[in-house]
């Protein structure tokens, strides 16, 4: 039986039903946003980027070409030059950028331009330039570049702030190396937190639907109004494709990060010393908090911003200088685009009571990114952001500051933790623990010895395999 037979409807109200569908339709489909006029008016401003990089692992590319002759050919394996073998080291990176000045400011993702020897930037109109690196940062994945070339059209940069769940966003990039694409979507989430990626928590992403592929990394994301409001940067796929999922660095990150690379070549982030944790339902009703939200702390870090003014474990944070705190993954963004030494208002409960504590904001110890300092997880396989102790009644060891690898999370590190020995071997400084873990076996599982609240136990990491 079909639908019709079963509703019965007359032949008339039959198809004066459709008659509405269509006509509803049709208002629908002339409502949607034209993004005409936004791709004329920006398309000059996005650019490729393609960049060269040498291998940085033990198992270069060049030696495993030697091995493999070797092993089929043996003594008659054809000797190649070394400058040939240099060049199977090289790999390339393409990604999607944009210019923000006329006088050739570029911004892009730090991972297209990670390690990069040679960076040719393509414009819109074909004409291809060298660009020189100004600064790039591992914590918000944001690297600013710079050509010299006449004749620039640059983009509008927006407020990220403003945005709300729903509105139509446009991507301009180069997905697979299609160069100069255009793909539409809305705004699916604000205020995502994926801590697994490279930028750690220091990035409150943009989630979208638009199709963003790899080679869109460094693009732009555009609002109706011609503004960027934000920067493509990550994908969740198990394909390696789209599946609906995007996000973007809001472009009010790019805009603090940009500003310091362009001062001084690095990025300086406050930090306040916690351990944090979501706010459950049990205790939101213990105090007396209409919902979940906050972040709980669980430890405060002795010597700490924190500790200094007045924190105590409990205490749950509800805003940072005038900034909502919906979910723990929001105090350390937050917490990080503050200046160091910067007076923050941060409003607590503790104990079911609400007051309102003054803090010193203090400086996070991360290193210039661009060029990996010694307490950059990005320098070890673990995944560990620390530094060292400066007390002089502390155990011999290093501070960790955050966890942003998946070694490090996965063997149950925690901000906070102080690690004392690696693999039998003592880490009581930055210096010895960069030394121990460069000479760490790799696949196997070695155990560290760690203080927490007091109390030391032993967790155990599972060394990855040496990279390919």
């Amino acid at each position: 039986m079909t639908l019709l037979n079963k509703m019965k409807l007359p032949a008339v109200a039959f198809f004066t039903v459709i008659t509405v569908l269509i006509i509803s339709v049709g208002v629908n489909a002339q409502g949607l946003p034209d993004f005409t006029r936004l791709v004329d008016d920006n398309a000059a401003a996005i650019v490729n980027v393609n960049s060269l990089s040498r291998a940085n692992s033990g198992a270069e590319s060049g030696e495993r070409l030697e091995d493999f002759l070797r092993e089929y050919f043996g003594n008659r394996a054809p000797e190649i030059p070394q400058e040939q073998l240099r060049e199977f080291e090289r790999r390339p990176s393409l990604g999607s950028g944009f210019i923000i000045s006329e006088d050739g400011y570029i911004i892009t993702n730090h991972h297209v331009v990670e390690n990069a020897e040679e960076i040719t930037i393509t414009l819109n109109d074909r004409r291809e330039f060298e660009a020189e690196v100004i600064g790039s940062d591992v914590s918000s994945d944001i690297a600013l570049l710079k050509i010299e070339a006449t004749g620039l059209r640059p983009v509008k940069l927006g407020n990220s702030s403003r945005l709300k769940v729903g509105e139509w966003v446009l991507a301009i990039g180069s997905p697979m190396g299609l160069q100069f694409s255009v793909a539409a979507g809305i705004i699916s989430y604000m205020g995502r937190n994926i801590p697994n990626g490279s930028a750690g928590n220091y990035v409150s992403f943009i989630q979208t639907d638009v199709a963003i592929n790899p080679g869109n990394s460094g693009g732009p994301l555009f609002n109706l109004a011609g503004e960027v409001i934000g920067i493509n940067s990550q994908i969740f796929t198990s394909t390696g494709g789209s599946m609906g999922l995007s996000f973007a660095i809001p472009v009010d990150v790019a805009k603090n990060v940009v500003g310091q690379l362009k001062e001084k070549g690095i990025v300086e982030r406050g930090w306040m010393g916690v351990g944090i944790n979501d706010v459950s339902q049990e205790l939101a009703n213990e105090a007396n908090l209409p919902k979940p939200a906050g972040a709980l702390v669980n430890q405060v870090i002795a010597g700490s911003p924190a500790e200094e003014a007045g924190f105590k474990s409990g205490d749950i944070i509800l805003r940072f200088n005038g900034h909502e705190i919906t979910s723990s993954g929001d105090l350390p963004f937050h917490v990080g685009l503050t200046a160091p030494d910067a007076i923050a208002e941060v409003d607590i409960v503790r104990n079911g009571s609400a007051q309102t504590l003054s803090m010193k904001v203090g400086k996070l110890a991360t290193g210039n990114s661009q060029q990996l300092g010694a307490n950059s997880a990005d320098a070890n396989p673990i995944g560990l952001m620390i530094t060292d102790i400066n007390r002089p009644d502390a155990a011999p060891g290093v501070l960790v500051v955050n966890v942003v690898g998946d070694v490090g999370k996965e063997a149950g590190f925690q901000t906070g933790d102080i690690l004392l020995n690696l693999n039998g071997q003592i880490t009581g400084s930055v210096e010895q623990f960069n030394e121990v873990v460069s000479g760490l076996p790799m696949d196997q599982v070695i155990p560290a010895l760690v203080e927490r609240n007091e109390r030391k136990f032993f967790l155990t990491v599972a060394m990855p395999n040496m990279p390919e």
